[in-house]
C-alpha cells in the first residue's frame, strides 16, 4: 500500500505549519479518505472507531474551508458546529482545533454541561467561528439566546452511536431542526444501529460513506487474553497483574461508577496509585485525573464506558476489562484504545462465571476465540475453556510496538 503524506493533501500553509510542528507527516486512513471529501464540500457518513484519528479528519478541512472567512470580535458568527456526547471528548476536540488552527486566526470554543455557563457565554459573546458542544448545554444556550446557528456552514455529529446509547438522540434531532438547510454535514459512528442510519438519512444529502475499520472488527495487532476468575478475586488478580512494571499504563474498565471507586480503593491499599473517572465525578476532578494519567503521575486510570469515550491517550500499553461488557461491540471499542492509529498493545479481560455468556457473544462478534491464561494465582473454581484456547500468554510483558497499518 502506498502511503500519502499531509503534504499531498493540498492543505494551506498555516495548517501545514501547525501539523509539521506536531510531527504529523502521514495521515491515518480515515484522514486520507475524509479530508479531500470534506474539502470538496461532500456530506460524509464515516464509520470509524475511537482512536482512528477522526478528529483531525474533520477539524483540518473545517479550518481550511473557513480560513479567510473569519471576522473580528463580536462580528464573528458560528460557521461550524461539532456536537459530541461527553465533556472530555468536547474538550479534546477543542484542543485539536486550537493546535491545528493556531496559525489560521480562526477562533473556537467549547461548551458543555456540569459547570457554570458564565465563562462559556463570555467566550460566545466575544465571537466564535467554530463551536464544539455537548447536546444539553448547546440546547440550553440556544434557548437562552446565546447561540445562533442561522449562518452555519458545517455540522459534524461525532460518536453518533454513543449519542444513542446515552439517550441524546432526541436532543440531536432538535439541534438539527435549528440548522440551516444549506450546509455540509458529517456524521461519524463506530457502529450502525438502525436508529443512527435513519438519522443519517435525514441529516445527510447524497453522502459518501467512508469506512476505514470494518464495523465491530477487532484491531488485529492487539494481543488479547482472558482470565477466568471468581468475582470475589478480581481485585486481587488486578493488583497482581499491575505489580508488573511492564504495565506502563493501563485503562481499567468497570461496569459501574461504584465499581470503579471500589477498584481504586483496593489498588491504593496495594500501594498502586490510581484514580477513577466516571459520571459522578465533577468536571474538574475528571480532567485532573485524566491530566495526571497523561503526564504519568499515575499509570492506572479506572473508568466506566461513558466517561472513557472521550479519553484520547497516545501509547496506552494496556486495556483491562475488569468487568466484561454485556454489549459485545463495547469490547471492541474498549480494546481499540490500546491500538490507536496503528499502535500495538495488550488487552486483558477478567471473566467470572456469570460473564461467560458475554464472552461467548464477544467471541462470536470478533470471529475468533480469545486465548485463555490459566497460569495465574486466582483461577476460577469452575473452568472449562476449550482446549484450543489454552495457552501460555505474555499478559503483562507482551511487546508494545508502534507501526502504521490500515486498521
Amino acid at each position: 500500500m502506498t502511503l500519502i503524506s499531509f503534504e499531498s493533501l493540498d492543505l494551506i500553509n498555516p495548517i501545514k505549519k501547525a501539523l509539521s510542528l506536531e510531527g504529523y507527516t502521514i495521515p491515518t486512513p480515515i484522514q486520507a479518505d475524509a479530508i479531500p471529501l470534506m474539502l470538496a464540500g461532500k456530506d460524509i457518513f464515516g464509520i470509524a472507531q475511537t482512536g482512528t484519528g477522526k478528529t483531525a479528519a474533520f477539524a483540518i478541512p473545517i479550518l481550511q474551508r473557513l480560513y479567510g472567512q473569519h471576522s473580528s470580535g463580536k462580528n464573528r458568527e458560528i460557521k461550524a458546529l461539532i456536537c459530541t456526547p461527553t465533556r472530555e471528548l468536547a474538550v479534546q476536540i477543542g484542543e485539536s482545533f486550537s493546535v491545528y488552527g493556531k496559525y489560521t486566526g480562526i477562533k473556537s470554543t467549547v461548551v458543555f454541561g456540569g459547570v457554570s455557563q458564565l465563562s462559556q457565554t463570555r467566550a460566545l459573546d466575544k465571537g466564535v467561528d467554530v463551536l464544539v458542544a455537548t447536546p444539553g448545554r448547546l440546547l440550553d444556550l440556544i434557548q437562552q439566546g446565546y447561540i445562533h446557528l442561522g449562518n452555519l456552514q458545517i455540522f459534524v455529529l461525532d460518536e453518533a452511536d454513543r449519542m444513542l446509547d446515552m439517550g441524546f438522540i432526541h436532543d440531536i434531532k432538535r439541534i438539527i431542526r435549528e440548522l440551516p438547510d444549506k450546509r455540509q454535514s458529517v456524521c461519524f459512528s463506530a457502529t450502525m444501529p438502525p436508529e443512527i442510519m435513519r438519522l443519517a438519512e435525514k441529516m445527510l444529502k447524497d453522502p459518501v460513506t467512508v469506512e476505514v475499520t470494518p464495523q465491530a472488527t477487532t484491531v488485529e495487532i492487539i494481543e488479547q487474553s482472558v482470565y477466568f476468575v471468581d468475582k470475589a478475586n478480581k481485585r486481587s488478580l488486578l493488583s497482581h497483574i499491575l505489580e508488573n512494571e511492564a504495565v506502563i499504563s493501563a485503562l481499567v474498565f468497570t461496569r459501574t461508577k461504584h465499581g470503579a471507586d471500589r477498584v481504586v480503593k483496593e489498588l491504593r491499599r496495594a500501594n498502586i496509585a490510581s484514580q477513577a473517572i466516571h459520571g459522578n465525578k465533577s468536571q474538574n476532578a475528571r480532567q485532573r485525573a485524566l491530566n495526571d494519567f497523561k503526564k504519568g503521575v499515575i499509570r492506572i486510570l479506572v473508568a466506566t464506558d461513558i466517561a472513557a469515550r472521550g479519553i484520547d491517550i497516545e501509547e496506552l500499553s494496556h486495556v483491562i476489562n475488569y468487568d466484561l461488557p454485556n454489549i459485545p461491540e463495547t469490547y471492541v471499542h474498549r480494546i481499540g484504545r490500546t491500538g490507536r492509529a496503528g499502535a500495538g498493545g495488550i488487552a486483558i479481560s477478567f471473566c467470572d462465571i456469570e460473564e461467560r455468556p458475554y464472552l461467548k457473544d464477544i467471541e462470536k462478534l470478533i470471529g475468533r476465540k480469545i486465548p485463555v491464561t490459566k497460569e495465574h494465582p486466582y483461577p476460577a473454581e469452575e473452568q472449562d475453556p476449550a482446549p484450543e484456547q489454552k495457552h501460555k500468554s505474555r499478559p503483562h510483558t507482551g511487546s508494545y510496538r508502534k507501526n502504521y497499518r490500515r486498521n
